[in-house]
């Protein structure tokens, strides 16, 4: 490992957890350098929904590439951006009644919240932005702004202005949270200007797997309209079906402003990102936002092929199936461990909750016996205390049992000293 540690910044952070060379994978395994396999449960932090050098979409980037495609084509118009936009529009939008425009932004997710911070900014006429605590949107200076981690937040090295953190109901219960931001947007003695939109993830994945109810998300609805704010959900780890239905929020009947993509939009790991917007909103000039590798060719080819084996292979029934089987092993076999134990989840997505185990660092130490055990996993929340379940979309059911099973195994021997 001396090369990374001589040339590798020090900012690198998820090999630190996961101390191996790793040279291949397949679906949701991977395979280190001396051969070690190990089962995923870390997906990319998102990345990876329909698994590691998934066939059906790997053979579609394959044969592209071969016949020699375009490579780079900036925001040309080409025959596979436009066949994935067709697609898009057929298998997602118009079965749930999205009228969106699209816009390619940067490769990466926190290009699309800036370009949805930007845009809010520019249709409202206003700066403010309300973003809830636990939230995470990106790295980037406005992305970051929103993203209320001390600790990244630290790295800009400048002030992050702009922004109001509104205290996340799952944090605070005994908070009417939809009462108290229509206050501080009616009450001209709140200090608070009138915000441009509200950002929130329907489930903060980095924030500890916390999860918004449907009612809040609905009421959230509500008060933008009412209020003439624009709702933004950044769907970027959790949005491609992993909360079940393609997009996160739809269980909640509702439809937001803006819609941030990223992650598993390309169904290969290839960077990708957009933005949806409701068509009234695409006041942009050309050029105004762009960046040049907003025409990944090979991630337009390989998202195409993800939405079509979505389809074919109905992965909204097997990740809800999926969903089940976490949840009763969770609650049956891993909870009973330890009183002080949370647990949240939803579709595949889960979180086993540390904070109030009286073991320090016990979601640690849990994390690196599943490693040593075969399995990657990480952690997230506050003090990474949140042991998070992200397996592939199409993991087998067998591997999804045998990873629960390292997991079970680990904190017994951490929690119960295997007894």
């Amino acid at each position: 490992m001396s090369i990374y540690e001589e040339l590798e910044s020090n900012v690198r952070s998820y090999c630190r957890s996961f101390p191996v060379s790793f040279n291949r994978a397949k679906m949701s395994k991977m395979y280190a350098d001396d051969g070690r396999e190990y089962i995923d449960f870390f997906n990319g932090a998102g990345a990876l929904d329909y698994g590691h050098n998934n066939d059906y979409i790997k053979k579609r980037i394959i044969e592209y590439i071969e016949s020699d495609g375009i490579s780079h084509a900036l925001d040309l118009h080409t025959r596979v951006k436009g066949e994935f936009l067709t697609t898009f529009r057929n298998l997602i939008l118009k079965p749930r009644g999205l009228d969106y425009k699209v816009m390619f932004c940067g490769p990466t997710g926190t290009n699309s919240v800036e370009a949805a911070l930007k845009l809010s900014r520019k249709v409202t006429g206003r700066t403010g932005i309300f973003a809830l605590s636990g939230s995470f949107h990106g790295m980037t200076l406005g992305s970051l702004s929103i993203t209320s981690g001390k600790v990244p937040r630290a790295g800009a090295g400048i002030p992050l202005t702009g922004v109001t953190f509104i205290p996340h109901p799952h944090s605070h219960p005994e908070l009417d949270t939809i009462a108290y931001m229509e206050e501080l947007m009616t009450d001209e003695y709140s200090g608070v200007e009138k915000p441009a939109a509200v950002f929130i993830e329907t489930v903060q994945a980095e924030g500890g797997v916390i999860v918004l109810s449907d009612k809040f998300i609905r009421d959230l609805r509500d008060l933008c309209d009412r209020q003439g704010v624009l709702l933004v959900v950044d769907d970027i780890q959790v949005g491609c079906g992993r909360t079940g239905k393609f997009c996160s929020f739809e269980q909640a009947g509702i439809i937001p402003d803006m819609v941030t993509l990223s992650k598993s939009i390309s169904g290969y790991g290839l960077p990708m990102a957009l933005l949806l917007l409701k068509p009234e909103h695409d006041i942009w000039t050309p050029a105004e936002h762009n960046g040049t590798f907003r025409g990944n060719q090979m991630a337009f080819v390989g998202a195409k092929a993800a939405l079509e084996y979505r389809e074919e292979h109905r992965l909204e029934e097997k990740t809800l199936k999926d969903e089940a089987l976490v949840r009763k092993f969770v609650t049956e076999r891993l909870l009973p461990m330890d009183k002080n134990l949370q647990y949240r989840g939803k579709g595949l997505i889960h979180g086993v909750d540390f904070g109030r185990v009286e073991i320090e660092d016990a979601a640690g130490l849990v994390g690196k016996e599943c490693f040593l055990n075969g399995l990657v996993i990480e952690r997230a929340g506050r003090g990474d205390c949140v042991l998070k379940i992200m397996p592939a979309l199409t993991i087998e059911e067998d591997e999804l049992i045998k990873g629960l099973e390292i997991i079970e195994e680990a904190m017994k021997k951490v929690l119960m000293g295997n007894k």
